[in-house]
């Protein structure tokens, strides 16, 4: 009798003390690219409603349709993009009075809840979670929201089987929040999300990392198969680069962070494009090399012919001339010793100097690009991979 239900419990004085309790019925989906996860949930809230006593130690378990006569907390989930609440085959909802004035209230809600994510750590990241519960319209003055048994509030988190992700753990939180309008109670559940990295490292690691071997098979290729080794170097390039664009297809919303599998993606790539141009400078060396010696062999036999035609032409003179002083050299010239301006000078000395510092860079023996690359290339990679993996899953 006189029963109001736009007038809360106790109105106009204490407040009233709402507590909640949560089933997590499962996770349907983690977002990466949308930063979110979606859950259904049952969310049961209890509180006592001194209009409400009966006589008697029974309670009574009331439609769900008798909800519309009756005053119900006015909370919501912070941060949902989308929620509803079921409806089949009626609407998923609970109604139970206790003879003391306590009224159990409990919904079935598939909610959208956003969730920021730092994806630096990609694939070997865990991520912290929210769901936060709080109050629309009424402050701390009017209800006082609290969880019914701290973290044993909450069930059904630790028996989850998700795809992609390991519950760590999960804990309960009592917070307020300060709006323009008043502070509000907020309850929090908070659960941290570490990935499963072992579907990563099949599909990704494992063939970078073969790929990046398959490319250190043309060291042992002779530099003169230059079918077969450029065949190699392009292919594992090409592979290499397919793997990369695979791997963002999947987070195209998340390219702008900077990844630990596109760190690791990147160095695989590079060591296969550092096969690739070492075969190039290997190549180009050893073809210098043997243009050098083909030009000197012709100079030597140009010498000798000149030589020869000279000492048979000048037998009438009584001087003997020698030719073993005469130095040809179309790369280093006697500055000191010709007869040009200065300028020109200046131009001799830079194009000197300029030869000197080339032949400091230039490969004496291809062969040994080869040899040396055998060693370094997968001893280095074995670094990187050290430093890799100590950083990423330890720091």
């Amino acid at each position: 009798m006189g029963y109001n239900k736009y007038l809360r419990p106790y109105f106009g004085g204490e407040p009233v003390h709402i507590a909640m309790s949560l089933d997590i019925a499962s996770i349907s989906s983690i977002s990466e690219s949308d930063m979110d996860y979606t859950a259904t949930i049952y969310l049961r809230q209890r509180w006592t409603d001194p209009r409400l006593v009966f006589h008697g130690n029974k309670s009574f378990t009331l439609d769900a349709r008798l909800v519309e006569l009756l005053w119900v907390p006015d909370t919501y989930i912070v941060e949902s993009k989308r929620s509803f609440l079921h409806d089949v085959t009626v609407g998923n909802r609970l109604i139970r009075l206790f003879s003391n004035g306590t009224i159990l209230y409990a919904l079935r809600i598939t909610t959208t809840v956003a969730c920021n994510m730092d994806l630096s750590k990609y694939p070997m990241d865990t991520q912290t979670c929210r769901l936060q519960l709080e109050s629309w319209g009424y402050d701390e003055n009017d209800v006082i929201f609290m969880w019914l048994r701290g973290n044993d509030s909450v069930h059904g988190l630790e028996k989850l089987r998700l795809s992609q992700y390991t519950v760590e753990r999960y804990y309960t939180l009592v917070s307020k929040s300060q709006q323009e309008t008043g502070s509000y109670p907020r309850l929090i559940l908070q659960f941290e999300l570490r990935r499963n990295v072992l579907y990563f490292i099949l599909e990704t690691y494992v063939p970078s990392t073969l790929l990046v071997m398959l490319s250190w098979v043309s060291f042992w290729i002779t530099l003169d198969s230059v079918p077969a080794r450029t065949c190699i170097g392009v292919t594992t390039v090409l592979s290499m680069t397919t793997l990369m664009i695979g791997s963002r297809s999947s987070l195209s919303k998340t390219n702008c962070f900077i990844k630990a599998i596109d760190v690791y993606l990147g160095i695989c790539f590079s060591f296969i494009f550092g096969a690739l141009v070492e075969y190039a400078v290997a190549h180009y060396s050893s073809s210098q090399k043997h243009a050098a010696k083909a030009r000197q062999e012709a100079k030597e036999m140009e010498e000798v012919n000149i030589t020869n035609i000279l000492n048979s032409s000048i037998t009438s003179y009584k001087r003997k001339i020698s030719f073993t002083s005469i130095e040809i050299s179309s790369d280093n010239i006697n500055c000191s010793d010709l007869t040009m301006k200065t300028h020109e000078k200046i131009k001799c000395v830079l194009r000197n100097k300029m030869h000197r510092i080339i032949g400091y860079f230039r490969i004496q023996n291809p062969s040994n690009v080869d040899h040396y690359s055998k060693l370094l290339f997968p001893l280095f990679f074995m670094l990187v991979n050290v430093f890799y993996w100590a950083y990423y899953l330890y720091f």
